[in-house]
């Protein structure tokens, strides 16, 4: 039941991964979303929560009548990392109207990252035509690639966690576990194959057809995650050469072997950590050792466990089981579980930020199902680790032998049960390196409000709301700005996004507001169609506090559905 829920939250993870999964979040735009300029910019800025790579294709600014407006080369701006600036065509060369700038830019982590907003020059546009705002997720390459991640984490677990039984377990025949070494390593270059491929499409957003173009593979090739994948390749090679000689009889149990061992596995798991969610935010080189010790502990226990049940599994012949192996395996687990712990708690403090941050985002929500999972492993450990020691506790320890007595044989079951939930575990960790930790989020919308001066007058309140009417196509947003977001009299404005990100006209959208702490509303804002977007010069909000906002979107004759959102009220 377990594994099936674990399952269940990856496919939907994979199917629903969008621009929201992403984990460098927008802070500040220059001009700011929204606004109305009584002349056009010389450029464009974007300030992220942490630095971003750039593509050829990163930015599209679309002019009111939906062509696309010649820009220079995205670049940083000053030197800052976080921040990207784009030159824009000059003042004389943009007319009148809405504009519409769409990004799409790759985290720090890896992951990419897209979004649009809008400014005015002169007045808005009275009508808007249709605009493409570049390359939506394309959900099968986004499947596809997902699907590769975790095989590449389950692969790399079971090679890594084998080779450390043989080396520090020592079963009298280590040929036996030589097919899943060899299944370990050829899943994993599988993988890190199709990753590599994957890579230019899955930061574009297109399909997976682009991934036997050349020219793709080798823009992927110069940045950071295609090296780190690139280098995986070159050390299975290494790793290839070091498993021949550890499945000899008494070849790789020697201190040099197993140093050397250790060390490729420590540039091995490097190959991960470096392009997760340890390569970004604070404190970077521990996050990096961190995670790299909770690969290799993760990779030692689970690996380890599926070896211990292959030698358990019932066989017409084959030498007998020493009970001293099942007990080294018994100790490693159990550092295996500590070093979990020590690093677990700390990429948990490191990626949430705050206790609120554990139940109000989806990264603090997958930790929580992570931790219960965890909790049955280790249920599931213990009673492995009592019929160990029931085992080993008799006189002179003899060989485990065939057919199975009871204690042996429950420990075999025990086993089976910490192998499958271990898997679901690795599962829910795959999931969380492709979820945006509560602390960037947090840090987001701090970095935007550090963005106002004292003193300055507060800007506008913008509430993004959500909906999906449940058929093709039918999902979006809903933005809406309130100003001044005070309380009295406000005016609203409300630009309807598409599932791709781009602008979008719906035939109705209602929205009211209501203060449940003091029992007011709905307030109807009656919104006007002003084609493109809708909006009111006057809605009253009498009082201060966190309205409720309750947006309905009626996209064709029979469909439509109601999101809402929060937006702040100052006195």
């Amino acid at each position: 039941m377990l594994l099936g829920t674990v399952l269940v939250l990856f496919l939907l993870h994979l199917l629903g991964a969008g621009p929201a999964s992403a984990h460098a979040a927008l802070t500040a735009t220059d001009p700011a979303d929204g606004t109305v300029l009584p002349r056009a910019p010389r450029h464009l800025t974007l300030t992220f929560s942490e630095s971003v790579g750039l593509r050829d294709d990163s930015f599209r600014v679309l002019g009111p009548d939906g062509h696309r407006v010649r820009t220079g080369e995205a670049e940083s701006a000053d030197g800052r990392p976080d921040t990207v600036r784009v030159s824009l065509p000059g003042p004389d060369r943009l007319g009148k109207g809405t504009y519409t700038v769409a990004w799409r830019v790759v985290s720090a982590d890896s992951h990419p990252v897209s979004g649009a907003f809008t400014f005015a020059v002169g007045a808005p546009s009275a009508t808007a035509a249709p605009v493409d705002p570049g390359p939506a997720e394309d959900p099968l390459t986004a499947a596809l690639h997902g699907t590769a991640r975790y095989l590449a984490y389950l692969a790399g677990a079971l090679l890594i966690g084998t080779a450390a039984f043989v080396a520090l377990c020592r079963p009298p025949d280590p040929g036996r576990l030589r097919p899943l070494a060899v299944t370990g390593w050829w899943t994993l270059l599988a993988a890190t194959v199709a990753l590599l491929m994957l890579r230019g499409p899955y930061e574009a957003g297109t399909g997976p057809a682009a991934a036997v173009d050349p020219g793709v593979l080798r823009d992927t090739l110069t940045t950071r995650p295609g090296v780190l994948l690139l280098a995986r390749l070159v050390l299975l090679g290494a790793a290839a050469l070091s498993a021949a000689r550890l499945f000899r009889p008494g070849g790789g149990t020697g201190r040099g072997a197993r140093a050397a061992g250790a060390a490729l596995a420590v540039v091995l798991a490097l190959t991960w950590a470096g392009a997760e969610h340890a390569a970004a935010g604070v404190q970077v080189p521990a996050a990096l050792a961190s995670a790299v010790l909770h690969l290799l502990a993760t990779a030692c226990w689970l690996g380890g466990l599926t070896a211990l049940l292959t030698l358990l599994r019932r066989t017409p012949t084959g030498p007998a089981l020493p009970a001293a192996v099942v007990t080294r395996f018994s100790r490693l687990a159990l550092t295996s579980v500590a070093v979990l712990t020590a690093t677990g708690v700390y990429q948990s403090w490191r990626g949430l930020g705050s206790w609120a941050a554990l139940t109000g985002t989806p990264y603090g929500r997958l930790l929580l199902a992570k931790g219960a999972a965890v909790l049955v492993l280790v249920a599931a450990a213990g009673v492995s680790r009592r019929w160990t020691a029931r085992i080993t506790s008799a006189p002179e320890a003899p060989p485990l032998p065939l057919p199975l007595p009871p204690p042996l044989s429950l420990l075999r079951r025990s086993v089976l049960v910490e192998t499958v939930v271990a898997a679901g575990v690795l599962l829910i960790t795959t999931v969380l390196t492709g979820t945006a930790p509560g602390r960037a989020e947090a840090e987001a919308g701090t970095e935007a409000a550090r963005a106002v001066p004292a003193g300055a007058p507060r800007p506008a309140s913008v509430t993004t709301i959500p909906f999906d009417v449940g058929t093709p196509g039918g999902r979006g947003t809903v933005q809406l700005t309130l100003d001044p977001a005070r309380s009295g009299d406000n005016a609203v404005q409300a630009v309807v996004f598409g599932a791709d990100g781009g602008l979008t006209a719906v035939p109705e959208l209602r929205l009211t507001f209501s203060l449940p702490a003091r029992d007011i509303g709905p307030i109807d804002a009656r919104l006007t169609d002003r084609g493109g977007y809708w909006s009111t010069n006057s809605v009253t909000l009498p009082l201060p506090g966190t309205w409720t906002v309750r947006a309905t979107v009626r996209v064709s004759e029979v469909d439509q559905t109601t999101g809402t959102g929060r937006a702040r009220v100052t006195p």
